[in-house]
């Protein structure tokens, strides 16, 4: 049977490792017109695209986890010029209500388009900012193993033989204990301290290579931050990784982000009304990209430390939502003035 032209139609894709589960429904009733899978490659990608067009008009497609699982398959019908809108999961009231399936949620996510419920706008990942999030990825992961490891290094120590503590110990700041543990030789007589001059030397070795990584990694997310963006790292207390974040969380198309204020709250810095009846405040934000606002929360200490202005008489007052008058529990007057400089500084 022939289809019409003219009937414009919206897609939804419930979005997985090695398959997809894509519907296509109406426009105008919003009745599912058809479901199907597809592989995650790019004839499958393809196969989709073209699955979808053959029913209509393709209007719009509603994908969910654009950041993971669907990334790959955004980026294709970006590049071939389709309108994707980021989808979340259906709530937890509609799926005790409905039930859970891959093909009902690929067609929640087309009505979810169609109805307006579901605006936003994904990332494209194909630029330089996709290419500094990734090296930030492996550099956070390398500095957390680092920490652990320096961790285990000082427990160690701490239960070792006294011979070997006090070798350690005495004086030695930990780069001079960890160059001298990466030079121990595991030959004494006695088993404990042998393997413990054993397990020391190769925790030291893990903990050298480590800080060498994160120093190649910081050095390549450095220049490519200065290369993309040398205003955003020229600012007041703005480093390299501070710089990074904020990047990842725009993402290569900032224009989806139509506001400070949106920016704001993407980032989580924004006051959330919690008032109800004659009590009327506002609670912290604890939502968003919790990365980014790290590093946004990391920039206010350094200028609060640094910068003469955020001590003067200039610096944003905080606004009622964050006066100590709401509660006994609201934060104190330095946080407060926290507070009040990370929503001036969004």
């Amino acid at each position: 049977m022939m289809t019409s032209v003219t009937r414009r139609v919206t897609g939804g894709v419930d979005t997985h490792d090695d398959v997809h589960v894509a519907a296509v429904c109406d426009n105008d009733t919003g009745r599912t017109l058809d479901t199907a899978s597809f592989p995650t490659t790019t004839a499958g990608y393809a196969g989709l695209h073209e699955w979808m067009r053959s029913h209509g008009t393709l209007d719009r497609v509603g994908v969910e986890s654009t950041g993971s699982w669907g990334a790959g398959l955004t980026r294709h019908l970006i590049g071939a010029g389709v309108v994707v809108v980021e989808v979340d999961r259906p709530d937890r009231k509609a799926r005790r209500q409905d039930g859970k399936t891959d093909t009902l949620d690929a067609v929640a996510a087309a009505r979810a388009v169609i109805s307006g419920r579901a605006t936003g706008v994904p990332k494209t990942r194909d630029g330089s900012v996709e290419a500094i999030r990734q090296l930030e990825v492996v550099y956070h992961a390398a500095s957390k193993d680092r920490t652990r490891a320096i961790n285990q290094f000082k427990a160690i120590i701490v239960s070792a033989p006294s011979g070997l503590r006090h070798r350690l110990r005495d004086g030695l700041s930990l780069r001079n204990q960890l160059a001298r543990a990466r030079r121990f030789p595991d030959n004494p007589p006695d088993l404990v301290e042998q393997q413990t001059r054993f397990a020391l030397r190769e925790i030291a070795r893990r903990i050298e290579f480590l800080e060498q990584h994160c120093t190649r990694l910081e050095t390549r997310i450095s220049d490519r931050v200065v290369a993309h963006c040398p205003a955003l790292i020229g600012l007041s207390c703005v480093g390299a990784h501070s710089a990074a974040q904020l990047l990842a969380a725009a993402g290569d198309n900032p224009q989806r982000i139509r506001s400070e204020a949106a920016f704001a709250r993407l980032c989580g810095a924004c006051p959330m009304p919690a008032s109800s009846g004659k009590t009327n405040r506002h609670r912290l934000n604890r939502g968003g990209d919790r990365r980014a606002n790290n590093a946004l929360f990391t920039i206010v200490l350094n200028r609060m430390q640094r910068d003469p202005w955020p001590n003067s008489s200039r610096r944003p007052q905080p606004t009622s939502h964050d006066s100590n008058e709401a509660s006994p529990t609201t934060p104190g007057p330095r946080k407060n003035s926290r507070l009040a400089l990370t929503h001036h500084l969004t």
